[in-house]
């Protein structure tokens, strides 16, 4: 149990909050891509500027940097439709943004309905909510450039031309395309050679899902992509989920290779056979050649001269192995012959409305992280512009802009980018004006330098929060001086409400916060009650096997790897947090996650040996429907805070593997090490 006192606690989140947020890491993203953004941004500024004027300049730019912005972000979906998007929704609210401006009452409760939309956005994700949030941003200085109704309509048509011109230079103008799917995929294989030569050493070594979680998304393609889509991505995916359960087979003692002797030996070499030929995967993947693979795991892969080594289950492995191996170098070799190959689909515009329907209204709840941080964002971000209104300084929109900026649904990512916030905003602002007042640059010079803060900003954004924050600051000050608006301000009053605005955004998050803390027993719930469904998913495989239980087999493995994200990524929220009261020791959520580990584990061990089922095993089934009963309702204990009591699994399994049914020993053995797994996350949980 802690002893450190609230201010304690307090104080070192905030001090590993600030340290993170002024962190400065060396990564930039691809020169040729961010040069593309800039010129795009150019494009629509000095065309503009020419046939407009110094503030249709300034919207136009805005736009297609917002646009460009938008291709930049992880996302695997066409990056000219995220562009596209991004620029429609900034169109459309300052449009209506302008149209109420004159009243400042009714403007201000259209703005809290776009920023509560924008705090709802992030039900569909991270690139969504963060563009989002970006549009209400650039909004809130866009809507001060009309001043009339018929400019306020030419502003938004620049503004969407501004991400017509980006959308375009990303289709005409490709830089590594496919760069993005390469390297989800080529990590899983990686992540895979490296599971394989941990194996030869450790037999137990645990097995990290997220590769193949990437891999998986970044397969997730629109039907246009899997007609362009390069033939190394297509296919090896599958093949390699399918060698998960091979290696770990092979490799246990318990039911694979002896622990010792020739058979271990051979193991070896065939786990080291492995690694090189996923390595080599790796490498044709992220180059586009062929698998260049070492003769040597050739070798390793072909039958011994004195004969098979290996023998029953274990020599089954094997072989399933040698031949998934086979087909993914032939995979890499061979182009794809189909016009239309099989592909994960990627729902459209159409698909994803109903989506995001049903996660809103999932969300729709007052215990809703993301629910509490679109309130909460709404409340301060209206709050940040009415007293940029009542202050007798200029600019008041740059404390609403930093709120909107820097608020997200977790503290630990509020507190870290609000402090970048203003670190870069002091910098950038204090660099751009400095220049303004000594030297006084006309307007196209402005255009040019803004321009080129743009494409510092493209080149850095993978740099850190402090320095993108810093080079948007400068570019937006050299876009307003081009009409004089920076000119009849000091750069103390625009830092001055930078800083009202944060100290508004992490006031808000101490008076009514949403900790990640406090949802760590939800969500080992739900991966223990994941784990019940995966594990019963795969002896129902074995049991009944059967097309329909296998895609169920499927379907759980994604859920359990899906609650397996989720309470790491909510583990690693709450470690940041000021707050130390979970529910749950972290003795006891370590010792609980390595036990449902175990029936992860446990569970691909039975996978391994679904392929070679033969015929029902009723006990089995009966088995799976006792695991699954007993896991939900362990995980309805934890959620309601009960003691756990799983004691007729044992039971279960006592009576399964008495029951003499013909169901093989190394499926009994398997059941019996998914028993004692059970019986230690019973254990963790109680003591």
């Amino acid at each position: 149990m802690s002893t450190s006192t609230p201010g304690s606690a307090w104080y070192r989140s905030l001090k590993t909050a600030t340290r993170s947020g002024l962190r400065v890491e060396r990564a930039t993203n691809q020169p040729l891509a961010a040069l593309r953004g800039a010129v795009g941004v150019a494009i629509a500024l000095f065309g503009a500027l020419a046939l407009g004027g110094p503030a249709m300049a300034t919207s136009a730019a805005l736009g297609a940097q917002l646009a460009g912005m938008a291709t930049f972000q992880r996302s695997y979906r066409p990056r000219p439709w995220l562009a596209l998007a991004t620029a429609l929704a900034l169109s459309v609210s300052t449009f209506v943004g302008y149209l109420v401006s004159p009243w400042r009452p009714l403007f201000l409760l259209v703005l809290a309905v776009w920023a509560f939309s924008a705090g709802m956005a992030w039900v569909a994700g991270q690139t969504a909510g963060i563009l989002a949030s970006m549009a209400v941003t650039v909004m809130l200085v866009v809507v001060t450039l009309p001043e009339s109704v018929p400019e306020a309509a030419q502003h938004t048509g620049v503004i969407a031309a501004g991400g017509v011109i980006q959308a375009l230079l990303v289709q005409l103008w490709p830089v590594d395309r496919w760069s993005a799917h390469r390297e989800a995929l080529a990590e899983a294989c990686a992540s895979m050679a490296d599971y394989a030569r941990r194996l030869r050493h450790d037999p137990f070594a645990p097995f990290d899902p997220d590769p193949l979680m990437a891999a998986r998304e970044a397969a997730r393609v629109t039907p246009g992509q899997a007609r362009s889509r390069p033939s190394e991505l297509t296919g090896v995916r599958s093949l390699v989920e399918r060698l998960r359960p091979a290696l770990a087979a092979l490799a246990d003692p318990r039911v694979g290779a002896a622990e010792e002797g020739r058979e271990r030996d051979r193991a070896r070499e065939l786990l080291a056979a492995a690694a090189e030929i996923l390595d080599a995967a790796a490498r044709s993947i992220r180059s586009g050649e062929g698998a260049q693979v070492p003769e040597r795991a050739y070798r390793a892969l072909a039958l011994p001269p004195d004969g098979p080594v290996l023998h029953g289950i274990a020599r089954h492995t094997a072989l399933r192995l040698i031949g998934l191996l086979a087909e993914v170098t032939d995979a890499l070799d061979a182009p794809a012959e189909d016009d239309q190959p099989r592909y994960l689909r990627r729902p459209g515009l159409r698909g994803l409305l109903p989506l995001f329907a049903a996660a809103v209204q999932r969300h729709w709840t007052r215990r809703s992280p993301v629910m509490r941080h679109a309130v909460r964002v709404a409340v301060v971000v209206t709050l940040a512009e009415g007293l940029g209104f009542l202050l007798p300084f200029g600019h008041g929109y740059w404390a609403a802009m930093t709120v909107m900026m820097i608020m997200r649904p977790e503290f630990s990512h509020t507190y870290t980018r609000g402090v970048a916030r203003l670190a870069g905003t002091v910098v950038g602002v204090g660099l751009a004006s400095g220049v303004m007042v000594l030297a006084k640059p006309a307007p196209w010079v402005c255009g040019l330098l803004a321009v080129v803060a743009v494409g510092c900003a493209y080149l850095t954004m993978r740099a850190g929060y402090m320095a993108l924050s810093a080079l948007v600051s400068v570019y937006v000050v050299f876009l307003l001086s081009m009409d004089g608006l920076v000119v009849r301000y000091t750069a103390l009053e625009r830092v001055g409400m930078t800083l009202l605005g944060g100290l508004l955004a992490f006031a808000a998050y101490a008076v009514w916060p949403t900790w990640q803390t406090v949802r760590l027993p939800q969500r080992l719930a739900d991966y223990i009650a994941a784990a019940g469904q995966y594990a019963a998913a795969g002896l129902e495989a074995y049991g009944e096997p059967s097309q329909q239980n296998r895609r169920a087999l499927r379907d759980a493995l994604l859920d359990h790897r899906g609650a397996r994200a989720a309470l790491t990524a909510t583990e690693a929220s709450a470690a940041a947090e000021p707050v130390r009261e979970r529910g749950l020791r972290p003795s006891q959520l370590s010792d609980a996650r390595a036990a449902i580990a175990a029936i992860g584990r446990t569970t691909m061990l039975i996978e391994a040996h679904i392929p070679a089922a033969e015929g029902e095993s009723p006990g089995a089934t009966a088995f799976a429907t006792v695991v699954r009963a007993q896991l939900t309702l362990a995980a309805d204990a934890i959620r309601a805070g009960a003691p756990v009591d799983l004691t007729p699994v044992r039971e279960a399994f006592q009576t399964w593997s008495q029951s003499d049914d013909g169901t093989p020993p190394d499926i009994i053995t398997d059941a019996s090490i998914l028993t004692e797994a059970v019986t230690g996350l019973q254990d963790a949980l109680a003591s």
